[in-house]
């Protein structure tokens, strides 16, 4: 068989393992992807239907990556039948989608066991934090004392571990300051949700484990509609998502999980790397597939790394090995200060430029969010173009001005997108009118007031009626169009016509539904929209230029050449995260295990002797990191900025 050419025999025999639970080790640049693919499209060449296979990873990114995979591996397989003149495969490809996907099609598709709406809209971070600011000043709580992204991250939390708003309250309503009041917000926060029939991104694992678990009627529909299931990043799982996956495999238990303890770095937001560690225990019948074979670094690079994550004590046995060239050494660089580091790394950075390197194959990752700003100083005084992930295109103003307009469209009802969308742009109808059409006192507006809120509905209810005819991007362009904001923006500034391209790009996104016309097509848009990430960015506009990010952001991608700063004892292991120290310890371990093995050829570490925190200089000592890795590996480069660029 063609297809299984070029495998070797451990990803050969996770391809061909086909029943029963079955759990894949896989190394960093192992090749778990071209697995996970490959195992789907052989399920549909052995005959299984594509319908009944289901795939799920955990970024819109990765997800789509892996649809294409399949589309193509099916497509060229198409083409062969054709041409050989015999019945084709089927050319349809299974549901492959991120977890908060898959919630959302469980959801729309048996949801109304639980009274909730056919579409409905989903809350991003943003308008989370935003309901709870409103819900903490309704509790006299100021921002200072206790803010909304913590309270926030505390009920995400809770959400992720299966409890509901009303055992939250019972448990802390007595506790603590910050407990209480998270409880008192929690509760307040679930009344503003129902009101706008929105779901956060937690509810999109809460509720689908919550209805499989209380309607055996919906779980015997869901587990016969996939018979083969597929979870990437196994590690990355927490209590509800294992318990998801566990649900919907539990009638024919061909549940493939793929995973690296070793890259676990999100024990902070609730992921259980014991979900993979423990895989053989939950189900006892499992075959475990270990994939050590790196195809993406240099033989420097990966023993390198076998030098850092081996020093972990909770993990699987697993060794890294590679038959890449032994490549360059890693280079250390030990700068005065942050500023100075910077300078540095966009002087190397250039010179690899002259070399024929281009900029979109370099990454600078750090370890928190602080350091960006050195950084992006370093590049802009040395011409060096760059991307800082983080920065959402779905949470600038003028694309979420558009998507409360297209969510108004689909329901007249959600109060918070009126008053968005009633002032974008400017329309003379403030917050104390639509106070009153609220309250139903629509009878005391003037006569002014009046006739801009009948124009303003007329236009919403145009919108509604048409939007079963068009797909998601006719639909954001004559949203635009019959809003008012394509006229105000092109008259406006410079920043405006800017600002106009931001909402330009928002139909080309829309686009990748328009297979599914109507209100389907611009739910599912909608939906995307609301669970984009921040790897979802480097799919989007230009993509020239070198990439910043966190490491966790990085988790995931490769790069040519990696940078990663901050390298010193304190910042990289970071300290001060709280909890079990030991713990702590070994995701930081792995954290940098996985900046580590993003590099494909080449890896620099840098740090500044002299780092200011919070407005006061601090002398650094280098990471202990450095001290674990064999220094015949390492080369420590003390040439000056302006040395780099002379040369």
């Amino acid at each position: 068989m063609k297809y299984l050419e070029g495998l070797n025999d451990a990803q050969r025999r996770a391809v061909l393992a086909i029943e029963g639970p079955i759990s894949v080790l896989a190394g960093a640049g192992s090749g778990k992807t071209r697995v996970l693919t490959t195992r789907i499209y052989h399920l549909i060449r052995e005959g299984v239907p594509a319908h009944e296979i289901l795939a799920v990873t955990f970024t819109n990114k990765a997800a789509r990556e892996m649809r294409e995979r399949v589309r193509r591996m099916l497509s060229v397989e198409h083409e062969a039948s054709q041409n050989r003149r015999r019945p084709a495969m089927h050319s349809e490809v299974p549901f492959i989608a991120t977890f908060h996907g898959l919630g959302r099609e469980l959801l729309e598709s048996y949801g109304r066991v639980m009274s909730i709406p056919r579409f409905f809209s989903v809350y991003d971070r943003d308008d989370s934090e935003k309901a709870l600011a409103a819900a903490l000043k309704a509790l006299d709580v100021e921002s200072k004392e206790l803010s909304p992204r913590a309270v926030l991250g505390r009920i995400s939390r809770a959400k992720g571990e299966g409890m509901r708003a009303s055992e939250f309250y019972e448990k802390f309503s007595r506790g603590s300051f910050a407990a209480r009041i998270a409880a008192e917000a929690w509760l307040r926060y679930e009344k503003t949700l129902a009101a706008e029939k929105a779901l956060d991104f937690d509810d999109l694992i809460a509720l689908p484990v919550r209805m499989l678990e209380e309607h055996d009627d919906v779980r015997a529909l869901a587990q016969s509609r996939w018979r083969y299931i597929h979870i990437d990043e196994y590690q990355d799982t927490n209590v509800l998502q294992e318990r998801l996956a566990g649900l919907l495999a539990e009638k024919h238990t061909n549940l493939f999980v793929v995973g690296d303890g070793d890259q676990a770095i999100y024990g902070w937001r609730g992921a259980k790397m014991e979900n993979i560690l423990n895989f053989e225990k939950r189900y006892p019948a499992a075959q475990t597939i270990i994939l050590e074979h790196n195809y993406r670094s240099t033989k420097n690079l990966v023993d390198a790394a076998n030098a850092i994550i081996e020093k972990n004590k909770n993990r699987k046995e697993k060794y890294s090995t590679t038959k890449n060239a032994k490549g360059e050494p890693i280079i250390v660089h030990a700068a005065l200060n942050a500023e100075d580091e910077a300078r540095w790394i966009a002087a190397k950075i250039r010179a690899l430029m002259r070399s024929s390197t281009k900029p979109e194959d370099v990454a600078i990752l750090f370890r928190t969010n602080f350091q960006s700003r050195a950084l992006e100083e370093g590049l802009l005084r040395a011409g060096v173009p760059y991307k800082l992930l983080g920065t959402h295109f779905f949470a600038r103003k003028e694309v979420k001005d558009v998507l409360a307009w297209i969510r108004l469209a689909m329901d007249p009802s959600r109060e918070v997108d009126k008053m968005r969308a009633a002032a974008s742009p400017p329309r003379g109808i403030g917050r104390v009118t639509l106070g009153k059409l609220a309250a139903g006192q629509r009878d005391v507006l003037r006569a002014g007031e009046r006739a801009k809120v009948a124009q303003f509905e007329q236009i919403i209810e145009e919108l509604a009626q048409v939007a079963n005819n068009l797909s998601p991007s006719e639909f954001v362009k004559l949203v635009v169009e019959k809003s008012g904001m394509r006229t105000t923006l092109l008259e406006g500034s410079e920043d405006d016509r800017e600002r106009f391209e931001n909402v330009e790009e928002l139909a080309s996104v829309a686009a990748r539904h328009d297979q599914t016309l109507g209100k389907e097509g611009i739910a599912a848009f909608l939906a995307d929209a609301a669970l984009a990430s921040d790897q979802d960015e480097l799919d989007r506009g230009d993509k020239r230029g070198v990439t910043l990010m966190t490491v966790h952001a990085a988790k995931g991608l490769e790069f040519e050449t990696v940078f990663v700063g901050g390298m010193e004892e304190g910042l990289f292991p970071h300290e001060g995260m709280g909890g079990d120290t030991n713990r702590d310890e070994e995701e930081e371990r792995r954290l940098f295990y996985v900046a580590m093995t993003r590099a494909k050829k080449r890896l620099y570490l840098t740090l500044a002797r002299i780092r200011k925190i919070y407005g006061s200089d601090f002398l650094s000592e280098p990471s202990s990191f450095l001290a674990d890795i064999d220094p015949s590996l390492m080369l420590y480069d003390e040439t000056q900025p302006y040395e780099i660029i002379e040369a």
